[in-house]
Formats: structure tokens, C-alpha cells, sequence
């Protein structure tokens, strides 16, 4: 019997042992893409290489405070006569100065376009991270609200990539005229999957960039757009979340690459955006 119990002893010994290497590979791993995460994700550049006036466009340097302290930058850029005012939200790399062909895409509808850089990007100040873009988010939303005097209605939402994110965690607090994300991705675990499919499972995300959750918050009008072609972020993903969200809703499928569909589709991607801000007011803008 002591000879079948210091058997026993033995093989959980064993076992112990085999594991634990097993586990600390896997600590060790979680604690190094933990740290690494944010430098995956946020790509901030910080010099503006043009501004709108390059583009042909008058605007006026805009600074805001975040609820947190952090000084943000953007340019606002009016539209003569324009009821509606697009809010921008870019993607996780570069800073305003690289959007300057959508921009005028929107002007050419006839909106006014306020674009901001989150912090750590351009001249705002900070670091990026998940619940920071929220404060940006809120201090864009009432810079809009308090210092121009918009009516909720009369604002639409637009972003792109990590920016629809963060657009419709906006949108599911505020309830805005329109809601339109772009080559948006459904969820931080959903990427994770797509980057890392064999363990992604296995990792800690430090972010959760539920796009999913959010837009099931929405109640105003929403505009998917996705290119089958997206190498980054998959159709799929664009897909989920536009079947996540509350009608009234549309989906637009684009051509091309993940930052170059916006252009590859043209016109019929300026001609779609028209048709949803058109919905909006019930006019259309398209010049």
C-alpha cells in the first residue's frame, strides 16, 4: 500500500513539474504582450504636413480640455450655409493632416467637418489608450454641443477603422443625428483572433474595443461600410457589426484595400454617403 501511494506522490510530481513550465511560458508570454499591446494598436505621428488650407479649405486651429486635463487639437472647417456638422474620428495611425482627401469628400457633400487628433496624436497632448479616446470622444462632442451651439440632430458621427469604435461609444451615450463607421472592427477580442488565431484565446487583452456592444446602444440612424477586399480588418467583422445594429440601417460594400478603399469606390462611395446624409435631412447635398 506505501509503495502504491509513493507512486501516486510520484506521478503528481511529475506532473506538477510539466506544467509549471508550461505555465510560466504562459505568464511570461501574457506579461509581455500585455506591455506590448498599446504599441500594436496606436501609431500617433506627431507633425501636422498640411494643414486645410493646402486643401483649399478655410478653417479655424480648435484646442480643447479633456475631462482628465488633456489638451486636444483640431481644426474646424465651415461650410457655407451647412445645417450639419460631420465629426471625425480617424484611425490608429498618422494624425489630421493625412485625411485631408476624405475631408474633402465630406465638404463636397456641403457639411462642415470638425477633425481632431486624440491625445498623443499630432498637436494633442498624452498618450493614447481605450478609456482616454473616450474623454477625447466627449470633449469633441461637447466642443460641438457648448462652444457652436449644435443641436444633437444636426451632428454625424463618421469614423474610420479603430475611429468607428470610438464613434459608436460615442453614438450609444449621445444619440447623434447619424452614425456611419468604416472598415470599423467588431470587437479587441475579434482582432485578436484574426492576428493571433492559434492563441488568442490564451492572451490578456488590455483593451476591449467592443464595437459590438456599442452599437447595439444606438438608436439613430447607422451607415456600415467595408471592402470585401480589407486586408487588415476582415468583411466579416464590418458585417457583424452591422448585424448588431438597430434598424435604420445600411451596408456598403467598397472596393479595394483597407486604407485605399474610400478611394478605390469611387464615385459610388461619395454617392452612398450622400444618399445617408441626405436620409438625415431629407436633402440632398451631393455638389
Amino acid at each position: 500500500m506505501a509503495s502504491k501511494v509513493t507512486g501516486l506522490a510520484g506521478l503528481k510530481n511529475t506532473a506538477i513539474k510539466s506544467i509549471l513550465p508550461l505555465l510560466l511560458g504562459w505568464a511570461l508570454l501574457n506579461g509581455f504582450m500585455y506591455l506590448q499591446q498599446p504599441s500594436m494598436v496606436f501609431f500617433p505621428y506627431g507633425a501636422l504636413d498640411q494643414t486645410p488650407a493646402r486643401w483649399g479649405l478655410e478653417y479655424e486651429d480648435v484646442y480643447l480640455e479633456t475631462g482628465d486635463g488633456v489638451r486636444l487639437h483640431g481644426w474646424y472647417i465651415p461650410y457655407r450655409g451647412a445645417k450639419q456638422t460631420l465629426l471625425f474620428f480617424h484611425g490608429n495611425a498618422g494624425n489630421i493632416s493625412h485625411r485631408g482627401a476624405s475631408v474633402e469628400i465630406f465638404h463636397r457633400l456641403g457639411l462642415n467637418v470638425f477633425i481632431f487628433d486624440y491625445r498623443g496624436y499630432g498637436r494633442s497632448q498624452g498618450w493614447p489608450d481605450e478609456q482616454g479616446l473616450k474623454q477625447d470622444a466627449w470633449a469633441a462632442w461637447r466642443y460641438l454641443i457648448e462652444e457652436r451651439g449644435l443641436e444633437p440632430k444636426d451632428i454625424i458621427l463618421f469614423g474610420r477603422s479603430i475611429g468607428g469604435v470610438v464613434a459608436a461609444g460615442l453614438a450609444a451615450r449621445v444619440h447623434p443625428g447619424g452614425l456611419i463607421l468604416e472598415s470599423t472592427f467588431s470587437s479587441a477580442r475579434d482582432m485578436a483572433e484574426v492576428v493571433f488565431p492559434f492563441f488568442s484565446r490564451l492572451l490578456f487583452l488590455r483593451f476591449e474595443f467592443d464595437t459590438l456592444a456599442y452599437v447595439g446602444q444606438v438608436t439613430s440612424p447607422v451607415l456600415v461600410l467595408h471592402s470585401p477586399d480589407d486586408e487588415m480588418i476582415p468583411f466579416r467583422l464590418g458585417k457583424k457589426i452591422f448585424a448588431a445594429a438597430n434598424e435604420p440601417k445600411f451596408l456598403v460594400r467598397m472596393n479595394g484595400s483597407h486604407n485605399g478603399a474610400f478611394l478605390a469606390s469611387q464615385p459610388e462611395y461619395e454617392q452612398a454617403l450622400d444618399a445617408f446624409v441626405s436620409s438625415l435631412s431629407g436633402v440632398k447635398l451631393l455638389q
